[in-house]
């Protein structure tokens, strides 16, 4: 066994070092090794790894993530194992480190792809630091992935009415200014069923990351054309939005996806998905003077931080701004 980890660290070094220093390292681990016993234990395999894997999935759906979220994380994280192909307890930070470059020069794909596997594997980790499964995680040491501050499109007045008029179906129109009035997620929506309206009030309660609940508020328009859309339904399915032809199903969030998109290319406006409705939202109540903590409390968001990521500030204010204290 000794001899074996010898030629192993032997075999590694060849190439760095000469033949003189090749000889040196050879006597040094003789010596090093000299009395110590040395028995092999048995270590996970890739099927050990998944097990794992398949218990942090389940962790994560007792904490609340949504199937979409744990799909990610399952796929994140198996490609990692498959490519790395180390029992958890054996990879190290370098390896990690090296996965993400290879990734990104491999695939072309941004910094923020890169830090969100950063983040998923930091999580995996942590698990396994916290079920001792490892004694450290080697995440710890590898930083946030430093990515360009973009400034992220929002939809004018002008682009939402021309896809406002390009809803040919109550369904769609309803669908539309609930997402524009509220803000709320595409997840969101799809969960929503009619017993969460209330529309004398003009408000609903849903269901956010985490199966945490918030009340949302959508404007009179809004409401019209949800009170028609609810006229003119003849199923019984409890669900909010559903399909169009029978059976009636259950919208999901691809469904939702589409249709924006077909909205979008209909009306000549690019890259239409529904989060781009939310930092709409965030953004214009900010533009118009909603305090921050009132619109993270709309947008149901844990830290403020994240309301300022989705939230711009429209440079026309800035300049009125700027006159106004400093001019």
């Amino acid at each position: 066994m000794k001899e074996q980890i010898i030629n192993n660290v032997l075999s590694a070094m060849q190439g760095v070092l000469d033949c003189r220093q090749m000889k040196l390292l050879k006597v040094s681990l003789q010596e090093q090794l000299q009395g110590v016993r040395i028995s092999q234990t048995k270590t996970p395999d890739a099927e050990d790894n998944l097990l794992v894997l398949d218990s942090f999935i389940s962790a994560k759906r007792i904490e609340g993530c949504s199937e979409r979220s744990m799909r990610y994380y399952r796929t994140t994280i198996e490609q990692f194992l498959t490519v790395v192909c180390l029992p958890i307890t054996q990879i190290t930070t370098a390896q990690i480190r090296g996965y993400l470059v290879r990734y990104q020069s491999e695939r072309q794909c941004s910094k923020v792809t890169i830090d969100n596997m950063r983040r998923i594997l930091s999580s995996f980790f942590a698990w396994l630091e916290d079920e001792d499964y490892i004694v450290k995680s080697p995440v710890r040491r590898i930083h946030k992935v430093k990515t360009d501050s973009l400034v992220r499109e929002t939809l004018s007045d002008e682009q939402l009415e021309q896809m406002r008029d390009k809803c040919d179906n109550l369904r769609d129109l309803a669908m539309f200014d609930l997402l524009a009035s509220t803000g709320m997620r595409v997840g969101e929506l799809v969960r929503l069923s009619r017993a969460d309206l209330n529309l004398q009030e003009r408000q609903c309660v849903v269901f956010g990351k985490g199966n945490k609940e918030r009340i949302v508020y959508f404007n009179a328009r809004a409401k019209i054309h949800l009170e028609a859309y609810l006229r003119e339904r003849t199923d019984s399915n409890p669900a909010l939005f559903v399909s169009l032809n029978a059976p009636y199903r259950r919208l999901q969030i691809s469904g939702v996806e589409r249709r924006l998109k077909v909205l979008g290319r209909s009306a000549d406006i690019e890259r239409v998905h529904p989060h781009k409705f939310r930092r709409t939202l965030a953004t214009m109540a900010i533009d118009k003077g909603m305090p921050i903590e009132q619109v993270q409390k709309l947008l149901g968001h844990v830290r403020i931080d994240t309301t300022l990521h989705y939230a711009m500030v429209s440079q026309q204010n800035v300049k009125m701004s700027h006159r106004k204290y400093l001019g």
